[in-house]
């Protein structure tokens, strides 16, 4: 019989194949017969009381079932038809990248435009970024093949289980790559330096099915009929291309939300959240979690945590943390400061960081609502440009120590770093707007009451951190997924303000697609 067993067990055993076979058969009912197969179904660590343990779902086969089924069929894309309608796709990120292979499933061929590079070629451009201090305002850590996911730690939690199928797209990424495991952990993670390739082979999978993928191709205008309608883009080289438009930018493509602004299509101001990258030593995050002296051990990862606190009437919490990671430059044009966290597969940097973030709401700062829809946005680029500027035009982060920070003093040291510009010795608690670092002080307060340890002297403000969300809601209806003015736009992703990391832009550009083809497929039958 195939059966699912739940077991918890310590760290040496659910690391260890051979102990944990013998625990399997241990939890064997009489008569079920011999342990022919098994495998992990999932996987998680519970670290809440100081003996960690780890709880797994097993299934396992025994008595005369002698193998397991395959835990998935990969996904076979057939080649698109000669004759198959066309539909336009703003942005690869993981909206624009689902949304095209949704469509080649649906049978219409995706026109994938992306303003960047591809995912290799970017690579090389950004490492000029770190050196040379040179941001390339159209392919950067937020623009180009991938999107802002894809040197960004390619972590794939999420609690938009309500807006598609989370396990359509993780198995999506293991046949395009990915490791099976991501099938399994309960907090799946694929890392910087294995996405990448992931991306890559999704982008062969467009082009062998028959799709187009257009690198350093800017979008400047879209298309209105005089009826209102979206029929096609204008990019900056002057081609046109016609079809329905998703519209899958990602969260910092500011151009585009002026463009749209200037254009007359309705948009609006929506919430972000704003402060600094959070650094420990990742050994002191270990040993704060694990609640060991010798911190994580032979059998255990490199240690996570989240907080979530309020103080006067707005969230302030741990965001995109990534244990074993680094922090890097994250400007998407000259003249901006951002910082933004990253890990590779194996989470073995000697540090551990932290988006800490305080919730601002548009009319929180006044002095921006002239600005309209764009509010939010303008604040964004005041901070990140008054950022720069204090740490002398350069890529050099303004940074103090945590509890300096808390205190309000300026640091006389600063603790190593993985911020590879360097750093500045700078008052965070002055350059910050009051309305954020009286927050992020009494946050930090009471985070290190809740968790001793925390709040620590070897701990590091870096900022800034800007770019949690799209500072603008590109406004769609609800069911057809279309513009509530425009027809035949399809705002999707983080850059329409529907989505919060890469599994839920990737679901919610596959939703865009299924809304598109159903009218365009729909149009085809008729004539």
């Amino acid at each position: 019989m195939i059966q699912d067993i739940t077991l918890r067990t310590d760290p040496r055993t659910a690391a260890t194949p051979e102990l944990l076979e013998q625990e399997i058969k241990k939890h064997l009912r009489p008569g079920d017969g011999r342990l022919h197969d098994w495998r992990i179904r999932r996987q998680s660590i519970d670290a809440r009381q100081r003996r960690v343990m780890i709880n797994i779902c097993v299934e396992a086969a025994s008595g005369s079932h002698h193998r397991l089924p395959a835990r998935f069929e990969p996904k076979r894309y057939a080649p698109l038809p000669p004759d198959a309608l066309q539909a336009i796709i703003v942005g690869a990120g993981p909206a624009g990248l689902f949304a095209a292979l949704r469509c080649i499933e649906l049978g219409v061929k995706p026109l994938l435009l992306e303003r960047g590079a591809d995912v290799d070629a970017r690579r090389v451009i950004m490492a000029r970024i770190s050196r040379e201090g040179i941001v390339d305002a159209d392919c950067n850590y937020c623009f180009g093949e991938g999107g802002a996911g894809a040197y960004s730690d390619g972590k794939l939690y999420t609690r938009s289980k309500k807006r598609g199928n989370v396990n359509d797209v993780l198995q999506t990424l293991v046949t395009h790559g990915a490791d099976e495991k991501i099938l399994v952990d309960a907090h799946p993670h694929i890392g910087s330096d294995k996405l990448p390739g992931v991306i890559a082979a999704m982008r062969e999978t467009i082009l062998s099915a028959g799709g187009e993928v257009h690198f350093h191709t800017r979008v400047t205008r879209i298309l209105l009929s005089d009826e209102g309608a979206a029929y096609g883009v204008e990019c900056a080289d002057g081609c046109r291309y016609a079809g329905p438009v998703i519209l899958a930018t990602g969260h910092s493509a500011r151009d585009v939300y002026r463009m749209l602004n200037d254009s007359g299509v309705h948009i609006e101001a929506k919430g972000l959240a704003i402060g600094v990258r959070l650094e420990h030593p990742q050994d002191l995050i270990d040993r704060m979690q694990y609640h060991s002296p010798q911190g994580r051990g032979k059998y255990l990862p490199a240690a996570e945590y989240s907080f979530v606190e309020q103080a006067d009437g707005r969230g302030v919490y741990s965001f995109c943390m990534c244990p074993g990671g680094v922090i890097v430059p994250a400007a998407s044009a000259p003249g901006q400061l951002v910082v933004n966290g990253m890990s590779s597969s194996s989470r073995g940097s000697r540090w551990a960081n932290s988006g800490m973030v305080v919730e601002v709401h548009p009319g929180d700062f006044p002095e921006f609502s002239g600005h309209g829809p764009l509010e939010m946005l303008a604040l964004q680029e005041k901070l990140e440009h008054d950022f720069f500027l204090a740490a002398g035009s350069s890529l050099k982060a303004p940074a103090q120590r945590m509890t300096d920070f808390v205190d309000g003093k300026v640091s006389s040291t600063l603790p190593p770093s993985s911020y590879t510009p360097g750093l500045l010795s700078l008052p965070l608690h002055f350059l910050l707007p009051p309305f954020i670092s009286k927050r992020l002080q009494e946050g930090f307060r009471r985070m290190g009451r809740k968790c001793r340890g925390f709040l620590s002297h070897e701990a590091t403000l870096i900022g800034l951190e800007s770019r949690t969300s799209s500072p603008v809601r590109i406004p769609r209806d609800n069911i057809t997924m279309e513009h509530i003015t425009v027809a035949g736009l399809y705002p999707a992703g983080e850059g329409a303000g529907y989505a919060g990391g890469i599994v839920s832009a990737a679901m919610d550009g596959a939703r865009a697609a299924d809304a598109l083809c159903a009218v365009l497929l729909k149009s085809k039958s008729t004539i």
